[in-house]
């Protein structure tokens, strides 16, 4: 089965649910979307990988809710092992990379699938794949839910990507701002208002 072309997702004004509505601007891409994609996703590595035990490295902290769901769709023996990265920067901006969850299995020539929530600058998950490649894995192989191709600053592909996606700040079902917004079942839009640092003393 050849991998399906990621979706590409064109901003609308679907309605965000009222608890919602001061926070967001619109519902990008809804659960029915996000599982049927997840589905298909499953199929593409299951095809891929038939047969072998698959070593699946999740990044922390945004892609568990994802990767629960993907997961859950793979018929195949896996493994499971997670790796934490952080960026330390000011506010939105990305800075230093640092390594903050080692991988506990060794995955030295076996199959490995890393999943991770977006592929936006690249600098993520080119820090990972790199510090997977001297581990010794027979193939590494990436599996993403969202691509942003705007900001690009490394080279580097994903194999399997849910949904091409426009430059915005999104959240929910797993993406993050300031560790709120994690728990929606959608993927929404953030208002550019919500971005903007309170006043000192603001509550």
């Amino acid at each position: 089965m050849k991998n399906a072309h990621p979706q590409l997702v064109v901003p609308n004004r679907r309605r965000v649910p009222k608890c919602w509505r001061g926070d967001l601007e619109s519902v990008l891409i809804g659960r029915a979307e996000l599982n049927r994609r997840t589905r298909e996703l499953a199929k593409s590595i299951e095809a891929d990988f038939s047969g072998r035990n698959l070593v699946v490295v999740a990044l922390l902290t945004g892609t568990v809710l994802f990767l629960a769901d993907l997961i859950r769709e793979l018929r195949l023996p896996l493994h499971l092992d997670f790796i934490g990265v952080s960026s330390y920067g000011a506010g939105t901006r990305a800075g230093r990379l640092i390594f903050n969850k080692e991988l506990r299995l060794d995955v030295r020539g076996r199959d490995v699938l890393i999943v991770d929530d977006i592929l936006d600058t690249g600098r993520t998950l080119h820090a990972v794949i790199e510090k997977l490649r001297l581990l010794k894995p027979r193939r590494v192989k990436v599996c993403v839910l969202l691509e942003k191709r705007a900001r690009r600053a490394r080279n580097v592909r994903a194999d399997y990507v849910g949904f091409l996606v426009p430059d915005l700040f999104v959240v929910g079902y797993g993406f993050d701002f300031a560790e709120r917004y994690r728990n929606l079942p959608f993927i929404g839009v953030l208002r550019p208002e919500m971005l903007v640092p309170k006043s000192a003393g603001a509550n």
